[in-house]
């Protein structure tokens, strides 16, 4: 089988698996990414067990599992009487059904394990891209600093603001969506007597552009918050700065004495915007293709972004290993596997509704029934 030399744009979770997917199967791989180097910034994701199982199978479960934290239910709380609407079972509940558990883990921690687990020299720091080339032979990654890497394939995994993408396709217009979101990391002692710490729980405002989500992080020692506020205007898709955190605090002033108890314990937040993109049509030109937030972006209210980035990772791997002979026809393969299903996706977190008075626990583990694309099973990478 032909082994193909593949140069991947953007060093974050998406990137990193589809690095670690290929190099399993035998493949030469190189990251390129333009951060100098990875600090404990960011907050959390969120594993449901479809990603999970992905991971598993690149061995990096047992890293997973000792630094993420498990919730017990998915708890669905209104928020002027604090009454609970759904109550169900999360991470035992979806190992037992579905073979792995939902995971959150500090974004640091996911990309330390997925770092550590790299072939030595895969990762190439400070490395910022500023374009593609290709031929019908093969593809050249153009670094900002004017540096030309030769490759059989190019994979943007660039995330929101992808380069690959608009090398691809040209410039977008992502609409803002008038939401704000607010993130906060909270030591679990500054918590002491709230309820509910040990589960995902969601504070139902009343209207959509107000609610708390909160869980546990890093072996439950602390707590992740998560909020949203309308606003009219942003600049910038993704532009992330330190918010005020008694502008979030008065938004939340009518809710429940629990839900204003977990704000009165943040100290610093995160603000950014939330923008909406349709689903793309097309991901792929020749030998460049593109995969989770350079193709996908989609709002947090499922969380399913790095999900979605880890299942596009295995399937591209597996197109790639099996098409190396005509790589044009392979990612065609892994785009067509993977459109309809992360388009899907894009829309319902969107709607932002789903779970709020129950129904089937299924969507608690946030879209686990992954198909088998390619004729291999989801958990194998």
């Amino acid at each position: 089988m032909k082994k193909l030399r593949i140069a991947v744009a953007g060093g974050g979770v998406g990137g990193m698996t589809t690095a670690l997917a290929l190099q399993a199967k035998g493949h030469e791989v190189a990251i390129y990414e333009k951060a100098g180097a990875f600090g404990r910034i960011g907050a959390d994701v969120n594993l449901t067990p479809n990603a999970v199982h992905a991971l598993d199978g690149l061995g990096l479960g047992e890293a997973l599992r000792a630094t993420g934290a498990r919730s017990e239910f998915r708890i669905s709380r209104m928020w002027d009487d604090g009454r609970e609407t759904s109550r169900l079972p999360m991470s035992a509940a979806a190992e037992e059904k579905y073979g792995a558990p939902q995971l959150a883990i500090h974004r640091a921690d996911l990309l330390g394990a997925l770092q550590e687990a790299l072939a030595p020299g895969t990762m190439h720091f400070g490395a910022g891209v500023a374009g593609v080339e290709q031929g019908a032979e093969g593809a050249v990654l153009i670094l900002e600093d004017g540096t030309r890497v030769e490759a059989d394939v190019v994979i943007g995994a660039d995330g929101i603001h992808s380069v690959i993408r608009t090398a691809l396709f040209g410039p977008d217009a992502p609409k803002f969506s008038g939401l704000v979101s607010w993130r906060a990391v909270v030591p679990r002692a500054a918590l002491e007597g709230a309820a509910n710490l040990d589960s995902f729980t969601k504070w139902w405002g009343p209207e959509a552009t107000r609610q708390i989500v909160t869980f546990p992080l890093t072996r439950g020692e602390e707590i992740f918050v998560f909020a949203t506020t309308g606003q009219d205007g942003w600049g910038e898709e993704g532009w992330t700065l330190p918010g005020d955190i008694e502008e979030l605090r008065a938004a939340y002033a009518d809710f429940h004495p629990e839900a204003r108890a977990l704000l009165a314990a943040c100290g610093e937040v995160m603000q950014s915007a939330l923008h909406i993109r349709e689903p793309m049509p097309q991901w792929s030109r020749g030998r460049v293709t593109l995969l989770g937030d350079a193709a996908h972006p989609m709002v947090p209210f499922m969380a399913q972004g790095a999900c979605m980035a880890i299942e596009d990772a295995i399937v591209l791997a597996r197109a790639l290993d099996a098409g190396a002979e005509d790589v044009p026809a392979a990612l065609t393969a892994y785009e067509d596997s993977r459109r309809d299903r992360t388009a899907a996706i894009q829309r319902g977190s969107l709607a932002n509704d789903w779970m709020k008075q129950g129904g089937n626990a299924d969507w608690v583990y946030g879209y686990h029934a992954w198909s088998a694309p390619l004729g291999e099973p989801a958990p194998a990478a």
